[in-house]
């Protein structure tokens, strides 16, 4: 049976091909792992992903979930799927010994939770309460933490993030969400929130909401917020659940997908008596909120990654299966035998346009957990700051760039199957439905372009920036000489220096007073960072892997001068397949795909604001 949720083959390329993640384990932090483990742990994790995540997906879409009497129950084979997930403690593995994870790197974190995040909507359940309980253990009491984050960790209480208002939704400085200060220490909140995901579910004893709210009597604005800990029980002093909280579950949102997510709306001390402590400092809530978010960005990436990726496989199923038409060559013979699509150019357009994405987005995504854990082991020093430098201004790349890329993966995986595709007789629509969430929530789209124009580009000086250029060209210059990748290092290389030139151009506008030209062009400028970045990567793996391709032709005695030849050893070695695939995409990606960066350029230093000037009426 064809595998439809996780390429093995590609991660273990990312993984130990590509960033030797191996090399780790020389450092103390992780010196007690190995590749064996890595791969004995991935090994289980991506069973689990075709047992029983990808099956739960399907029937936890078509149930959905419902409120009775102010409890959301989600549907009823997430109970099952939860058991395992819990037990194996998958979403924790890199949350550090100390706080009850197992101290694996955050690379293995992602790589072992891609094959989990097409079904995002079981995930966000355990994945935002373990972020939750993050947020605990770094910013909160020792009472606070041992009262909710070990329950939290352990997979026994949930949680969520309670941002959004009515009528603050991306304005989050204009929330009214009131705290009023009690003798005791502690506060009574009240208030709404809306589209708050794993807001409840009876997977878990208890529900501890991390809220954003404003301090009686403090300043207007986002300079303004507090965050508390507002539990769906209170807690005994024994650790046991006591009475139930003053907050109310008002609705479940009815969503496009991600149907088995309760997406909730919320009202908070409607009698007056809702309970809450303050975590962190006050009017700190935001730089608090951010570390969850920032975790947050990075799993809507892993998200998009997950479904695009699953999408792609069941798409590539299913054009080897499908028999429809006859080769070119015998179109004009009305008796010429039925051949799989896959065998017609347009259908191996989408393919290699879907393949080379994904291969892409998982490289992204991988390098920068691998970057984080680099920069964790070494603890200082130049190389740690820059690691961290290339974090902060890939961040909202990966959020922004893998959920609509991804998106788009999933209508292409569609059209590939055609009418089909667009009916519940296959999973892909879907996929389509699930994925579209990930450029909206975290932070839009348009939200994270403006963070990366705004303020990830001009911090440290630019300096941050610069450091990823210069990754880049160190790759470049690395594989020019190849006779595979002359002309594509070439034009590469001149992707990256025109994202250079715009930057300096956004600079230039912004020393000139002309802020709206950046602002009006940060997302397609995103774009343009993101299609040059995936391209590193394409060109990156190519180049490792025409290394491979030779040793093995050589071993065989094969010349790739030969095409005949060279076509049956690719036939009858599955190696040199792969190989020769990672070599095409990055081909097809550099030639096809990454020419739109200079449209992009040239757009933007047109330096028109139409979007500024067009008369609302006129719309």
């Amino acid at each position: 049976m064809a595998k439809l949720v996780v390429d093995e083959r590609d991660q273990d390329f990312v993984l130990y091909e590509m960033l030797d993640i191996e090399s780790l384990c020389r450092y103390p932090k992780f010196q007690d792992f190995s590749r064996d483990l890595f791969e004995m742990t991935l090994d289980v994790a991506r069973k689990l992903a075709e047992e029983e995540v990808y099956p739960a997906a399907i029937d936890g879409d078509r149930e959905g979930c419902r409120l009775e009497n102010g409890q959301v129950y989600v549907p009823k084979c997430y109970h099952r799927l939860h058991k395992l997930v819990t037990e194996g403690g998958w979403t924790i593995i890199s949350t550090s010994p100390e706080a009850g994870g197992q101290g694996f790197p955050y690379t293995m974190y992602l790589a072992a939770n891609e094959g989990f995040m097409h079904n995002f909507a079981y995930f966000a359940y355990p994945g935002i309460a373990a972020g939750a309980a993050h947020l605990i253990e770094v910013y909160g009491t020792e009472e606070q933490k041992r009262k909710y984050m070990d329950k939290m960790y352990a997979g026994e209480w949930g949680g969520s993030m309670a941002l959004t208002e009515p009528d603050a939704g991306s304005d989050v400085g204009s929330l009214k969400t009131k705290a009023v200060r009690q003798p005791d220490g502690t506060y009574r909140l009240s208030g709404s929130k809306i589209f708050i995901t794993s807001a409840d579910s009876d997977l878990y004893e208890n529900i501890v909401h991390p809220v954003l709210a404003r301090i009686e009597g403090d300043p207007a604005g986002t300079k303004g917020i507090s965050i508390f800990l507002v539990p769906k029980y209170l807690v005994n002093e024994d650790g046991s659940t006591g009475e139930r909280n003053d907050f109310v579950i008002s609705g479940i949102e009815h969503k496009m997908g991600i149907r088995g997510s309760s997406t909730c709306a919320m009202s908070f001390g409607d009698n007056g008596n809702c309970y809450a402590e303050l975590l962190g400092e006050e009017r700190k809530g935001m730089r608090i909120m951010f570390q969850l978010m920032n975790e947050a960005r990075i799993a809507v990436g892993i998200q998009g990654l997950g479904g695009a990726a699953t999408a792609y496989m069941h798409a590539l199923d299913y054009a080897k299966e499908r028999k429809q038409g006859s080769s070119l060559l015998n179109m004009q013979n009305p008796e010429a035998p039925r051949v799989s699509i896959i065998e017609h150019p347009d259908v191996r357009r989408m393919l290699l346009w879907m393949k080379s994405h994904v291969d892409g987005m998982r490289a992204m995504v991988y390098y920068a957990g691998n970057c984080v854990d680099r920069a964790e082991a070494m603890e200082e020093g130049d190389e740690a700051e820059k690691l961290k430098g290339i974090i902060e201004i890939l961040t909202p790349v990966i959020k922004s760039y893998c959920s609509d890329i991804g998106f788009r993966i999933t209508e292409v995986a569609m059209q590939v199957y055609g009418g089909y595709g667009y009916t519940q007789d296959y999973p892909v629509e879907q996929f389509m439905r699930d994925i579209k969430i990930a450029s909206i929530y975290e932070g839009t789209n348009g939200i994270q372009a403006l963070d990366l124009v705004g303020r990830k580009m001009g911090q440290n000086k630019g300096k941050n920036f610069m450091m990823l250029l210069s990754e880049i060209s160190s790759t470049v210059e690395k594989y020019r000489g190849s006779r595979e990748h002359g002309d594509l290092a070439e034009e590469l290389d001149a992707a990256k220096n025109i994202m250079a030139e715009v930057g300096m151009f956004f600079a230039k506008c912004g020393k000139e007073g002309k802020y709206l030209i950046p602002v009006s062009n940060a997302y397609p400028y995103l774009n343009l960072v993101g299609t040059v970045v995936l391209g590193w990567m394409l060109f990156w793996q190519s180049g490792i892997a025409v290394e491979k391709l030779d040793t093995l032709v050589a071993e065989k005695g094969i010349s790739r001068d030969d095409p005949e030849a060279f076509k049956a050893f690719l036939d009858e070695d599955s190696d040199a397949a792969y190989y020769s695939g990672k070599v095409h995409a990055a081909r097809y990606y550099i030639k096809n795909v990454l020419p739109q960066v200079k449209g992009y350029a040239e757009a933007i230093k047109s330096e028109d604001l139409s979007v500024i000037g067009i008369n609302d009426n006129s719309f």
